[in-house]
């Protein structure tokens, strides 16, 4: 199977990228590439790519790399929606809030995820979802007591202040 995507150029610290047409086992640095469709030079700015040979190549079957996919559609060579792609940090982040969950349920492991029909959440969103829920209506509780004990306040306030001003009447 035939993959575009991009292969390294350029030396260190001055990346700039070839868009190759290459079997999709096959190392990208191996230099044995089918076809150059193009180029990105993410220095400069710089960038080309051949919009109807890459046509012909995904129309033959050729599968764009997550990269590449992103870059044919920035360059308007396809349409469609871009491909999230994570970097080494953010999985690491994923991980780390992983090994965090499996701690706080005590060394339990973390259910799989097994998405409802109807919703589409999986259980352990629906368990966040529900603590949210809860946390929020104890606020609201909470806030609700504090605006009834101000009313008594505020009451207990008037009624005093009118004593004072019946005394000042009667005087």
């Amino acid at each position: 199977m035939l993959s575009i995507r991009f292969l390294r150029i350029g030396r260190k610290h001055q990346p700039s990228y070839k868009v190759v047409v290459i079997d999709k086992k096959r190392a990208c640095q191996s230099g044995k590439f089918i076809e150059r469709l193009g180029f990105y030079n993410p220095l400069t700015k710089e960038k080309a790519i051949d919009k109807e040979r890459t046509l012909y190549r995904l129309s033959k079957g050729a599968q764009p790399s997550d990269t590449a996919h992103n870059f044919l559609i920035k360059e308007g060579v396809i349409e469609g929606k871009k491909i999230a792609v994570h970097s080494k940090k953010q999985k690491e982040k994923q991980e780390e809030k992983k090994e965090i969950d499996k701690k706080e349920d005590g060394g339990k492991e973390v259910e799989k995820k097994e998405e409802s029909k109807e919703t589409g959440t999986t259980k352990v969103e629906k368990k966040v979802e529900k603590k949210v829920e809860k946390k929020v209506e104890e606020e609201k509780e909470e806030n609700k007591k504090e605006v009834e004990e101000k009313k008594e306040e505020t009451v207990k306030e008037d009624i005093s202040k009118e004593e004072v001003i019946g005394v000042d009447k009667k005087k």
